[in-house]
């Protein structure tokens, strides 16, 4: 992204986070009504929210000012509903993954669960604590969405697509989490089924949603929403592929991610899908999804997964998919194509 881009992209989002901000200010004020465990949800929900990279918001804000738009406070307000749409399902995945920290730190239930342990619960007790305070907290945050549409200030015809657009986000990426839920407990899933999970669950919210919504707040043609809406798809699987590629063979001081967690996990990825079609699962299956997994096992099951093509197999899809992406690029004006061009080039670059 440009100097320029991105210098009113960083404008922007510092008043995204006043957004959220004043949000979680007059949300806490009225906890304090209902008494410490309401209080302690929202300081708890409130801290989940912060220290992202606001990436969806970013997407709003690029395709909103790359197509005209000077209308900060709308923008904020639709993009701030990106990043607690975010922080909502962050916090429920947690729950169904039955995970109590996130980037070495307490989550919302790890941090409901400890407070709980250290109040003499046992631990049986505390975790459920836990787990039933994120699900209330995911909802909270699922629930102030719509608010901040409503808040933006949008009337008629605008407001309505932009709600349109968010509860089809939703709406997908509870399909694609239950579709995750049940691929990991059946048979191993084909390549195809995997990427259409992942498309579903993350991407929608995370790249075709948020720049459609810049666009149609920024009053753009049916034609370029389609063609955000069709970039935002092709870039957003080429994203998830390179997401669960770093998951194994990334650099952990710069992902922030351990690149033993998924094999650990045995999570159904692209590399693990393809791997199954080949004469190499039989080296592969016995060790993954083993959660004592050591650092010397991971190197050989990593060394295997380029043996059998899994590891290329995966670099030719983000190639592909990156290139249907920037084909979608010519529908587009001339200074937004530039800033998704090099959104595009940064993802080439996390592979190489």
């Amino acid at each position: 992204m440009s100097e320029e881009a991105a210098t009113v992209t960083h404008i922007d989002l510092a008043l995204v986070d006043e957004c959220i901000e004043r949000f979680f200010v007059v949300s806490s004020a009225r906890a304090r009504r209902f008494g410490r465990p309401s209080e302690e949800l929202w300081r708890v929900l409130r801290r989940a929210s912060m220290g992202g990279k606001r990436f969806r918001p970013r997407m709003v804000l690029t395709a909103y000012s790359g197509l005209g738009g000077t209308d900060a406070h709308a923008a904020a307000n639709v993009a701030a509903a990106y990043e607690l749409l975010h922080t909502a399902l962050v916090v429920h995945d947690d729950v169904i993954d039955r995970d109590w920290s996130r980037r070495g730190e307490p989550n919302v239930a790890g941090s409901f669960r400890d407070t709980g342990t250290t109040g003499g619960l046992a631990l049986p007790t505390a975790e459920h604590r836990g787990m039933s305070a994120a699900v209330i907290a995911g909802d909270l945050a699922l629930a102030a969405t719509t608010r901040f549409v409503e808040a933006s200030g949008v009337t008629g015809d605008r407001r309505t697509r932009l709600l349109e657009i968010l509860d089809d986000a939703v709406f997908a990426s509870a399909a694609g989490e239950m579709t995750d839920v049940d691929l990991a407990l059946g048979v191993m899933p084909s390549v195809d089924e995997v990427l259409a999970m992942e498309r579903a669950k993350t991407s929608v919210y995370s790249f075709e949603a948020p720049l459609q919504s810049g666009a149609v707040l920024a009053g753009a043609s049916d034609q370029v929403v389609e063609a955000l809406g069709a970039f935002g798809r092709e870039i957003g699987i080429a994203y998830q592929i390179v997401d669960d590629l770093l998951g194994v063979y990334g650099d952990e001081t710069v992902t922030g991610k351990s690149v033993l967690g998924d094999l650990r996990e045995g999570k159904r990825t692209m590399l693990i899908a393809y791997a199954a079609t080949t004469d190499c699962w039989d080296d592969i299956a016995p060790y993954l999804g083993d959660p004592d997994l050591t650092e010397e096992r991971a190197t050989e099951l990593r060394a295997t997964l380029e043996t059998c093509g899994a590891r290329s197999a995966a670099e030719s899809r983000i190639a592909e998919h990156a290139a249907l992406a920037r084909a979608e690029l010519s529908a587009l004006p001339y200074e937004l194509a530039d800033r998704l061009e090099h959104l595009v080039s940064e993802l080439l670059e996390r592979v190489r």
